[in-house]
C-alpha cells in the first residue's frame, strides 16, 4: 500500500515537462483547461496520499490505535518505514496548509483593496480608471466585473491600443480566467513540483485572452503592439493587483507577441499525444491515490474486527 502511494507523490515531477509541451502543441483554450484540470487532480491525489501516510503512521501508535478502536494491530510495513514516512507527510501537509493560508490571506487583502479602490471611482461601463503614476491594467473579478486601468497606462497608449488592451481584459473576465489562476495557486501549495505549472497556467490564460481579443478586433498586429507597449510601460512599475487578477502585461510577453504575429498554422503534430499524456498522468495519479485510500480503509476495518483478517 505504501509503495502505491508513492505514485501520486512522484508523478507531479513530470508535469512541468508536459505542460511546456502542451503550451506549444495544444490550442490555448485546450491547454488552459487541460493543464489546470491535470494540476488539480495531481494536487488532490498528492494530498490524499500524504493524508493516508499520516493516518497510517498515527494508527501505529498505541494511543491513536486505542482512539481508533483497533482490536488488532494495523497491517502495515515495518514501523521503521511507516513512522518516519508519516512524520515527513505530516510536516509536508503542515507546510502546505501554512503557505496556502498565508497566500489566501494576502490575496484576500489585495482583492479587497483593489475592489475598494475601483469602487471609489465612477465606472464607465465596466471600465474603472484609477489616478496613479504607475502604469497598470488588469481584469478585476467580482460582481460586477471591472477592467481597472491607471491614468499612467492610458497616457502610455494610443486610442487604438487602449481599445485593444480593453478587449484583452474583457476576454479575461468573460472566460473566468481568475478561477484558473486561483486553481493554479491552490495546486502549487499542494506539491512543490506544481509551482512551475502555475506560471504555465497563467501563460495559457494570457494566450486564450490574446486570441479572443485578436478575433474581436480583427487586427492581430494592433493587439501585439498594444501588449508590447503596455508591458514596457509597467516594466519598472509596482503593481498591487491580486495574483488571480489577470492582466495583459503578465507572462512572457515576447513569446505572446510572437504568437500573435506568427502566421496561423494547422493542427500541430503530437497534439493528441500530449493531451493523452496529460490525461493519463492525472488518471494514474488519481487511481493510485484512490486505491491506496480504499486499501487503507479496508485495513482499518480489519484491525477493528469488522472484516475477517
Amino acid at each position: 500500500m505504501t509503495a502505491l502511494l508513492l505514485i501520486p507523490l512522484l508523478l507531479p515531477f513530470v508535469m512541468p515537462l508536459l505542460t511546456r509541451r502542451a503550451l506549444d502543441r495544444l490550442a490555448p483554450v485546450t491547454a488552459l483547461c487541460g493543464i489546470t484540470a491535470a494540476a488539480l487532480v495531481l494536487a488532490g491525489a498528492c494530498v490524499a496520499a500524504l493524508g493516508d501516510l499520516v493516518l497510517t503512521g498515527l494508527l501505529r501508535l498505541p494511543a491513536f490505535a486505542a482512539l481508533g478502536e483497533l482490536v488488532h494491530p494495523l497491517r502495515t510495513p515495518s514501523g521503521y518505514l511507516v513512522l518516519p514516512a508519516g512524520a515527513i507527510a505530516t510536516g509536508l501537509l503542515t507546510i502546505g496548509v501554512w503557505t496556502l493560508a498565508r497566500s489566501a490571506l494576502r490575496q484576500t487583502r489585495a482583492f479587497r483593496t483593489a475592489r475598494a479602490e475601483a469602487g471609489r471611482r465612477p465606472p464607465a461601463g465596466d471600465l474603472c480608471v484609477v489616478d496613479s503614476p504607475h502604469p497598470d491594467a488588469y481584469a478585476l473579478p467580482g460582481r460586477p466585473h471591472r477592467i481597472v486601468v491607471t491614468t499612467a497606462m492610458l497616457r502610455s497608449l494610443g486610442p487604438d491600443e487602449r481599445e485593444a488592451l480593453f478587449a484583452h481584459e474583457r476576454a479575461h473576465n468573460r472566460g473566468g480566467h481568475h478561477y484558473f489562476l486561483a486553481a493554479a495557486e491552490l495546486a502549487a501549495h499542494c506539491h512543490p513540483a506544481l509551482r512551475p505549472v502555475r506560471a504555465d497556467i497563467r501563460l495559457a490564460a494570457e494566450r486564450v485572452a490574446d486570441e479572443a481579443a485578436a478575433t474581436a478586433l480583427g487586427d492581430r498586429r494592433l493587439l501585439a503592439r498594444a501588449i508590447a507597449r503596455a508591458a514596457l510601460a509597467v516594466q519598472a512599475a509596482c503593481s498591487t493587483r491580486p495574483d488571480f487578477a489577470p492582466g495583459a502585461t503578465t507572462g512572457p510577453v515576447p513569446q505572446r507577441v510572437a504568437a500573435l504575429l506568427a502566421t496561423p498554422v494547422g493542427r500541430p503534430r503530437g497534439m493528441c499525444w500530449i493531451a493523452l499524456l496529460l490525461a493519463a498522468c492525472a488518471a494514474l495519479s488519481a487511481t493510485a491515490a484512490t486505491t491506496g485510500v480504499v486499501a487503507f480503509h479496508h485495513e482499518v476495518e480489519v484491525a477493528q474486527g469488522e472484516e475477517p483478517r
